[in-house]
């Protein structure tokens, strides 16, 4: 008994047995937390055995503080549950929810409808009727802030950011489960809401199963009167209650809630509370068992123990606790799982019903620096100590970042950290913090912080339709609406903003209580210096400020500030002049400046005015000054000015005469940036520029142009002065007036000024437009879009948009411009008192010096003295040096390339052929080779090869054309091709030309190895003479050699070292390091000066540039080559290969496959290839559609590469004539099928593809079916000859691979919708489908329709249009080669390759081809047989036509067939019998008709199919397609007979035609039908027609005869007009040619033929109309028919029928909602309910099938109960659950034993469903029962057959057995 006391506590007082006492005495002195955390608190157990006592003492004592500190972990998100009861404090009460604070520094949320059962019901009615119930309390006025709640876990869920947020529900039905009725006990204290108001008080929803709790209106009068403030209670209010009366063992309840007797309520033994249904917020006294760093421990209610932890301690008496003390404690949560009680001491929760103080912390959203750890929990978070000796607390999830910085050892105690405040939690009267650096940082912190109109930073989250979504701090986002995305509205935001992007924004709105941000990005309005208006009362008359438009009226415009602060601008102060209609001029969103009039705070008015007060504006008398002379120049005006001071951007003047002052910048003097900057720097003060245009001009200065384009272009009369003016297409020359990373302004001379987005800003790809533009350039612009009520236009700034003509032409234009500006500048220099600048401004390129050679510098160039000045500084370039061995003061003769006018230098040269320059006469526009000699910014200096003479050539072709990619820049030394201009030097010393195309530039040999001269430079220093001449020093090293020297000089691919004997060594990039990273340089390791070891491995010759091996006499004078590799240095080395006498023999011992890592050295762009090392004497190239599969990096791959860069690679082959080898960056080049691969496009062929060609000669073709996964009008107006795409190879068959570009095999990861599936057969189409495809002719009758690459279609002229137009030159017109249509497929023949399609508007949705023709409609069924005599003889023809085209399909083709047979089946079947039929028809046609409409049976469209390139020798017949999805709606088809449903396994696939392609078919029809026909030739066709027309005439008269035309069926529907299957087929008919409305004709017609007898064969028709309407029509035409076939027809049938139409169609909402009707009407029909409870579980709703057999139980009447629950057994058999329904057929046999019926059912789908061991057991139970001896009969004899079929002799004899002893038991008993 006392064991079981132990673990049933039955509650109340008992006083304990002394040994109880004694042994709780001793545990207490001990560690009493032996509990593990999982285990949680139990009763306290009695007193144990000695030894088990002993033992228990030791383990006690070897616990360890650690544990402890477990047992006491704080609350986190991990230790909470579903089912957790807690106690809360309502934080925020929201509309919708309430945000709770939970113990330990959690948050959770109430949903709305989880305050109570009752008001939840209320807001389902509120929503129910649309309008706020009078009696209904918002949650604002259920719950305030500070109110103690008792709640329950009811989900832990995971938020898209990966959050876990705790959902509570405080409804007592949830909170209350763990009580019952019984357990209820006066002086509890529970929580409950009112749930309705009754006469003499309230009832009270406590959440008790089978209890109604009542509060007397007498009892709440105080609460009602001190609390609620005078108001009665509504349903939904919270009350803290205690229990007074309990009647009726539970079932009545009486409350009070009087606030004292509330408040000292204490949980107490007598109420026989239990572990299982302990509630939080419970106060009990309890008496302190331990006491420990981390907490207390406690023992309370007798038997329970719980734990108090350092948060909830009483602050005044921490430290003071001891054993055995006697405190007051509050329950704070209950864990369901582990029983874990938790209590709080502090003093608020001590007095229930009393709401906790709103104290928030005083410095919430300060930061706090060096704030101590004052203790760690791993699984919660950390506690520090604030410097007022408050406790602070910091969950988790905020101690940093993210999880991977966190470290749990940075929390140890004492260590001090950077934190900020950024709550407080009311439940532990703690403040938050967060040490997160991001939170630190963040300028706000709360809604709160945010005051309206600061400028604000944030996040782009998401964009909506109805705005953009800015995340402005950790829980923080705002709005900016649509009209604030910009100062102009935006159609497009996603093309300006991305997910993302940090963006600048203005508040407009904030409303902390709402959580409500509204931003703006209108930069006018975030960049606004003005002030802003946030209140009426900040609006002071003359305040001048900026506002949006928010509505344009007729009387003025609604302008809004911030905080919906706004005013009327009335019409009369819009502007200066009348505007008659407002809306014209302005528009909503637009931001505009406005000055306040008046404003009336406390009525909420204000007037504005758009004519702003210039008097609030102070004046400056000296601009005033300025400004009236400023007058005197008018904008576009060419002047005259002075120079009056020179600044730092440009030139201050003075316009003459009348010295009003201006400012000319730098950039504006001069169309070449370049020249602007000499021009600047050689003007003068005093100096006069003439012709100086007049650019615009302000209050403080007037802004100038010397830019001749400009100029003259103004000069001209060529710039427009108003936007009215500029037309899309123009071409405008302006200068850039700023740059953005969205685009360029460009201005024009009259003020005007437009945007060159980035996409049209250059044809080349724009990364940063500052990199293509500088301001002031001069540029070309073409207009290509003009928006004159917002007064903008958009610019592009293309080459190809903005061709100023030939481009040699403009090139030689811009180079004579620039050389005659340089010679201004010459002019300028001679004009100044220097004799050094007057000798510069003399000297000319060409010009022959004799100098000294002053001083070799380090990088090989030479500085030069004494020339015609003694301080003229000349400078000759390593390159110039020609590679001669120059010493100081030594003397040399050179020539003038270019002379320096900023820097005062001259570069010479020393190279021979340009200093004796070859005397030979030149001819005007011959072509030259040249080699570039010096570069400048816009021009370059070449040397002609033959003669030596200096050309000049631009480098620009156009003013817009200054960005080359580093692959198209020019190198001193590179070979170009020129075309000359002049032939003599002029007064520049230059001959002018034009360079040819970039293609024919060349490198010149003796810059092969960009090392040489480094190399020779390094070797001969000191030495004399000329290397091949002159005698070298020799070195005696040997392969293999260690040696020591130091780095001279470093370059991108390798190191120049001066070993310690003076030898020169180098050493490649690959020799440097063992495992060199991908994607760094290992040169960059090495640093000049530095001392290196290094091992030789080999020597290069100095003239061949070869290695030579050590037995080859020059070795001794090589360059060695050294290899400063650790492995190397240490062991064995591997040597360079120099004894093979062939190169090509080192690339071969790479095989192909082989990863290498190689060093790039440069991208060739004539070549288009990559050039690397993989050592020293080992090159490749990477062709440049192997280097990647991404676009941008093959558009400028000297971007992704930098020189010496490592690059892993894969060995494609060796190039053998080259001796390079071939690599790949995209791993091994395999064109395969299913490979991806990138190409270049060679070639476009219009409306059929592209030819695109491989690496190593591989060619592709691209169908125009495979361009795009969405096909256009223009499919190949994007691609030009040269272009790279990203193919997939779909075949390899044939020696040209089979291509696509579609984006869904090339990029397989995007998700991209297929708007154009691929149709590689007649497989692919299915009927009713809508298909997309490209006109390919038109012939005389039809249109030739592509539907995919090798699947054509020929739609009939009756399917293309509803307007006919006569002729076909309108078809042709209307419908050109390549017009893109879409078409619906009628049907699929794969036996006849037929694919009958419709392009009618009808089917397609599209609208008529022929919209705009004025062509009459369509002839109507009746116009259509006019001059056919009665229809027949049209019906023969069409019958001829048909049997034809029958017999032609029927020929067989044999293999053996010549060529020339061959030749004339060209298209296969379908081509001869068009060729037939159309000459027949237009034999018929020359009798009188009304319209050339072809006939009655031309239903859709016939496909000639072909498949692959090969000629098919047989036809061969495939398997047949594939099956229908489940999900098709089945459609009325008509063949041999009637069918309902077709599934495609019933088609097969066409056969492949022959291979001669279908244009020449299109190409040669035209042409015979314009041959002319002889009168022989005539008369033969008439008779053979006559013929043909008197077989069709006997077909006819065949009773065997299928039906093929309307005519047919109306005959037999004559001669049988009751059958409704003649009927139906009719409706099929139609509905195959998709003529839907004559389908419903038909069905019309035989409802009002059928006699009214024959109720069936009508019933039919109706069904089929409304699968007709289901299927083609509306719901409201399927409603209307249904509603006539329930009028004229039994309902019932009609019901059901429909039902099963919506079943099968899978409407199955549609279906739901007719079943629901059906049961209110026809409830006693047990049909319905049998077919509702099939209907259900074939959905797979269990659940829902029981409760309509119960539901039918209840309606039907008793005698039909069996036979409906044997139904629905039958049916959970066949669709649901067997074990089920075997349950409800054994139930069944219990009650009625003897129905033998329900028997044999069960035997039956046992027999079908289960083994045979379950089936023999059913028949050995019923050969038992005692039934008539005739039904005894029948189930042996069931018996007898079953065994009979699946059983063996044995077993049928064992049943004649028992039969036998059946009988004799029987007779017996008769006998008896």
């Amino acid at each position: 008994m006392a064991d079981l006391e132990e673990s049933f506590p039955r509650g109340g007082t008992r006083k304990p047995h002394k040994s109880e006492t004694s042994s709780r005495q001793e545990a207490e002195q001990d560690n009493l937390f032996d509990i593990s955390t999982e285990e949680g608190p139990t009763k306290r157990k009695k007193k144990q055995k000695g030894p088990a006592k002993t033992k228990k003492l030791k383990i006690e004592k070897r616990k360890s503080s650690k544990s402890m500190k477990e047992k006491f972990e704080i609350l986190s998100l991990e230790s909470l549950c579903e089912g957790m009861r807690i106690l809360g404090c309502v934080k925020e009460v929201n509309e919708l929810e309430l945000v709770v604070s939970l113990p330990n520094g959690l948050q959770g949320f109430v949903q709305v409808t989880e305050i109570c059962d009752a008001y939840t019901q209320k807001l389902n009615e509120q929503v129910a009727q649309e309008e706020p119930l009078e009696d209904l309390l918002r949650l604002p006025e259920l719950f305030s802030p500070g109110m103690l709640v008792r709640c329950v876990v009811s989900s832990l869920d995971v938020t898209a950011t990966g959050k876990k947020s705790i959902k509570l529900s405080v409804n007592p039905r949830r909170v209350n489960k763990v009580l019952s009725a019984e357990a209820l006990r006066p002086g509890m204290l529970l929580t409950g809401t009112v749930s309705s108001l009754e006469d003499h008080g309230y009832l009270v929803d406590i959440g008790v199963g089978g209890t109604r709790a009542f509060l007397s209106l007498q009892k709440a009068q105080e609460y009602i009167r001190q609390k609620n403030k005078g108001a009665n209670f509504k349903v939904g209010q919270y009350l803290t209650c205690l229990v007074e009366e309990v009647k009726s063992n539970g079932g009545v309840v009486a409350l009070s809630i009087e606030h004292s007797r509330v408040s000292s309520a204490f949980a107490t033994e007598e109420q026989s509370w239990s572990l299982n249904n302990l509630l939080p917020g419970l106060v009990v006294r309890a008496q302190v068992q331990k006491v420990t760093e981390f907490g207390l421990q406690l023992n309370f209610l007798t038997f329970f123990m719980g734990l108090v932890d350092f948060m909830h301690l009483e602050p005044k008496k921490m430290g003071s606790y001891s054993s055995n003390q006697t405190v007051k404690a509050c329950i704070l949560c209950v864990h369901p799982r582990t029983r874990v009680v938790r209590l709080s001491l502090r003093p608020i929760f001590l007095h229930p019903g009393r709401p906790l103080t709103r104290i928030s912390h005083q410095q919430l959203g300060a930061v706090l620096d060096n704030v101590p750890v004052q203790g760690f929990f791993k699984k919660a978070g950390a506690i520090f100590s604030l410097k007022d000796g408050v406790l602070a607390y910091a969950r988790l999830s905020h101690l940093s970042d993210s999880k991977k910085a966190f470290n749990a050892e940075a929390f140890k105690p004492g260590s001090t950290h950077k934190c900020r405040i950024i709550d407080y939690s009311q439940m532990d009267e703690l403040a938050l913090l967060s040490l997160r650096k991001s939170i630190i940082a963040a300028p706000f912190l709360r809604y709160h912080d945010i005051k309206t109109g600061t400028v604000v930073k944030g996040t782009v989250l998401a964009i909506k339709p109805f705005g953009i979504l800015v995340k402005v701090g950790e829980q923080m986002k705002g709005l900016v609406p649509s009209m604030h995305l910009a100062d102009i509205m935006m159609k497009n935001p996603e093309k300006k903003y991305n997910t993302g992007d940090e963006v600048k924004c203005r508040v407009l709105l904030c409303d902390p209580e709402a959580k409500k941000l509204i931003m703006t990005l209108k930069k006018t309005l975030v960049t606004s210096k003005l002030p802003a208006i946030t209140c009426y009362e900040d609006a002071k008359p003359g305040l001048q400020t900026h506002g949006v438009i928010i509505r344009v009226k007729d009387y003025g415009c609604i302008v809004k500030f911030y905080n919906g602060v706004q005013g009327l601008v009335p019409k009369q102060e819009l502007s200066a002049q009348h505007i008659p209609d407002p809306e014209k001029v302005f528009y909503t969103g637009q931001v505009v400046k406005v000055a306040v009039l008046s404003c009336e705070p406390s009525k909420e008015r204000m007037l504005l005015s758009f004519k702003l007060l210039r008097d609030s504006e102070p004046k400056d008398e000296s601009v005033e000054n300025s400004h009236k002379k400023g007058r005197a120049v008018n904008i576009g005006q060419l002047v005259d000015v002075k120079v009056l001071e020179k600044t730092k951007n440009g030139l201050e003047v003075a316009i003459l005469p009348d010295n009003i002052p201006a400012f000319l910048p730098t950039p504006h003097l001069s169309d070449h940036v370049a020249n602007g900057r000499l021009l600047h720097h050689w003007l003068q003060t005093g100096d006069t520029l003439h012709r100086v245009l007049c650019l615009s001009q302000s209050e403080r200065h007037i802004l100038l142009c010397r830019k001749p384009a400009l100029v003259s272009t103004v000069e001209g009369g060529q710039d427009p002065k108003s936007l009215s003016e500029i037309q899309p297409g123009m071409l405008l020359i302006g200068f850039v007036k700023c740059i953005k990373d969205y685009g360029v302004f460009v201005q024009f001379p009259s003020g005007l000024s437009g945007l060159s987005p980035k996409t049209i800003m250059s044809d080349k790809f724009v990364t940063t437009p500052s990199e293509h533009f500088v301001e002031g350039q001069t540029v070309v612009a073409k207009v290509t879009n003009v928006d004159e009520s917002k007064q903008r236009m958009l610019l592009s700034l293309r080459l190809s948009d903005c061709s100023l003509g030939d481009t040699a032409s403009t090139s030689f234009l811009l180079l004579c411009q620039c050389l005659e500006e340089l010679q201004g500048i010459r002019s300028l220099m001679s004009n100044q008192d220097s004799v050094l600048i007057q000798t510069l401004a003399d000297m000319t390129p060409g010009m022959i010096l004799d100098v000294m050679v002053q001083e070799v510098l380090e990088d090989g160039s030479v500085v030069f003295s004494g020339g015609p000045v003694s301080d003229l500084i000349l400078r000759a370039s390593t390159y110039h040096r020609a590679g001669q061995e120059v010493e100081p003061g030594q003397k040399k003769k050179v020539v003038v390339l270019h002379v320096d006018m900023l820097k005062l230098e001259v570069h010479v040269s020393l190279h021979q052929d340009l200093v004796n320059r070859k005397t030979r006469k030149l001819r005007k526009s011959s072509r030259h080779q040249g080699i570039v000699q010096h570069l400048e910014e816009s021009f370059a200096v070449a040397s002609l090869v033959e003669t030596g003479h200096l050309v000049a050539f631009s480098l620009i072709s156009h003013l817009n054309d200054t960005f080359h990619f580093d692959s198209e820049k020019l190198c001193v030394g590179q070979g170009v091709c020129l075309t000359l201009k002049t032939t003599e030097p002029g007064v520049t010393g230059l001959i002018l030309a034009v360079e040819g195309p970039a293609s024919k530039r060349t490198m010149t040999p003796a810059r092969r190895d960009s090392e040489t001269v480094d190399d020779k430079g390094e070797e001969e220093e000191g030495e004399e003479g000329d290397l091949t001449v002159r005698p070298k020093k020799r070195h005696s090293l040997a392969i293999g050699d260690k040696v020591t020297g130091t780095i001279k000089s470093v370059k991108a691919t390798h190191a120049v070292v001066t070993l310690d004997d003076g030898f020169v060594g180098c050493i490649h990039a690959s020799r440097i390091l063992d495992d060199v990273p991908v994607g760094t340089s290992p040169t960059s390791t090495l640093k000049v000066g530095k001392k290196v070891t290094a091992r030789v491995i080999g020597g290069r010759d100095v003239k061949t540039s070869k290695f030579l091996p050590i037995s080859h006499p020059r070795f001794v004078l090589t360059i060695l080559e050294l290899s400063v590799r650790p492995s190397e240095l240490k062991g064995s080395y591997s040597a360079l290969n120099t004894h093979s006498v062939d190169p090509e023999e080192k690339t071969r011992q790479y095989q192909a496959g082989q990863t290498v890592t190689c060093f790039f050295k440069k991208y060739n762009v004539t070549k288009k290839w990559l050039e690397v090392d993989i050592g020293p004497d080992i090159r490749g190239r990477i062709p440049l559609l192997l280097a990647s599969l991404s676009f941008k990096v093959l558009k400028h791959p000297d971007k992704k590469f930098q020189v010496g860069q490592a690059i892993r690679a894969t060995v494609v082959g060796p190039d053998v004539p080259r001796a390079f080898l071939c690599l790949s960056l995209i791993g091994p080049h395999k064109l395969e099928e299913g490979e991806v691969a990138m190409g270049r496009v060679v070639k476009v062929v219009p409306s059929k593809g592209l030819t695109i060609s491989f690496p190593f000669g591989k060619i592709g073709k691209v169908s125009l079916f495979h361009v795009s996964d969405s096909y256009s009008e223009a499919p190949l107006q994007d691609f030009c000859p040269q272009k790279i795409v990203r193919c997939y190879i779909l075949s390899t068959a044939h020696h040209v691979l089979a291509l696509s570009l579609r984006s869904s095999r090339t990029n397989k990861e995007t998700k991209n919708r297929v708007e154009d599936p691929e149709v590689n057969s007649i497989e692919d189409i299915r009927e009713g489908q809508l298909l997309r495809g490209y006109v390919k002719s038109v012939l005389p009758s039809s249109v030739i329709i592509g539907l995919g690459p090798s699947v054509l279609g020929l739609a009939k002229y009756s399917h293309v249009s509803e307007c006919i137009p006569p002729e076909k030159e309108l078809y042709s017109r209307c419908l050109p080669e390549g017009k893109l249509v879409t078409a619906k497929v009628l049907r699929v023949n794969p036996m006849k390759n037929l694919i009958e399609l419709s392009l009618l508007p009808r089917d397609t949705g599209k609208p008529d081809v022929f919209s705009a023709s004025p062509e009459p409609p369509l002839p109507t069924q009746e116009e259509r047989k006019g001059g056919a005599e009665g229809g027949l003889k049209g019906e023969e023809k069409s019958q001829k036509k048909k049997e034809k085209n029958q017999k032609r399909q029927e020929e067989p083709r044999l293999s053996s067939q010549k060529k020339e047979p061959q030749k004339s089946q060209r298209g296969g079947q379908g081509k001869r019998e068009r060729q037939e039929s159309e000459s027949e028809q237009e034999l018929v046609n020359k009798r009188p008709k009304k319209s050339g409409a072809p006939e009655e049976n031309n239903s859709g469209v016939e496909v000639y199919y072909r498949e692959g390139e090969d000629e098919v020798e047989a036809p061969k017949l495939p398997p047949g397609g594939k099956q229908t999805k489940a999900a098709e709606v089945p459609r009325l088809h008509l063949s041999s007979g009637f069918v309902w449903d077709v599934g495609l396994d019933s088609l097969t696939p066409a056969l492949p035609l022959r291979e001669e392609s279908s244009d020449s078919e299109e190409d040669e029809q035209p042409h015979q039908a314009k041959k002319k026909k002889s009168k022989k030739e005539r008369e033969l066709e008439k008779q053979k027609a006559e013929k043909e027309l008197s077989r069709i005439e006997e077909a006819l008269m065949d009773p065997g005869r299928q039906p093929e035309s309307a005519d047919d069926f109306d005959r037999l529907v004559l001669s049988s007009p009751n059958s409704s299957i003649l009927w139906l087929q009719y409706m099929a008919f139609h509905l195959q040619a998709t003529e839907i409305e004559k389908a419903r004709t038909v069905a019309e017609r035989a409802l009002k033929t059928i006699s009214f007898r024959e109720e069936q064969e009508k019933l039919n028709v109706w069904v089929a109309l409304l699968n007709l309407e289901n299927m083609y029509g509306s719901q409201e035409s399927l409603t209307k028919v249904f509603e006539r076939a329930v009028q004229y027809n039994e309902p019932l049938k009609v019901f059901l029928h429909l039902a099963d139409i919506y079943t099968k169609s899978e409407k199955f909402k549609e279906a739901g909602e007719l079943y629901n009707r059906m049961l209110k009407r026809f409830r006693q029909e047990k049909a319905v309910w049998i077919k509702y409870g099939a209907f259900v579980l074939g959905r797979s709703q269990a659940g829902a099938s029981h409760r309509v057999l119960q539901r039918a139980l209840e309606c039907l009447p008793a005698k039909e109960h069996v036979d409906v629950i044997v139904k629905f057994a039958q049916l959970e058999f066949q669709l649901g659950d067997v074990e089920r329904a075997k349950a409800i057929f054994e139930n069944t046999l219990s009650t009625y034993p003897k129905r033998t019926d329900v028997w044999s059912v069960y035997i039956d789908m046992t027999i079908k469903h289960s083994s045979q061991k379950e089936v023999r057991n059913i028949f050995e139970r019923v050969i038992h029962l005692s039934l008539a001896p005739k039904r005894m009969k029948f189930f042996f004899k069931r018996y007898l057959d079953y065994e009979k079929q699946h059983g063996t002799e044995k077993d049928v004899q064992a049943v004649k057995a028992k039969a036998l002893e059946y009988v004799e038991a029987k007779s017996s008993a008769l006998e008896d």
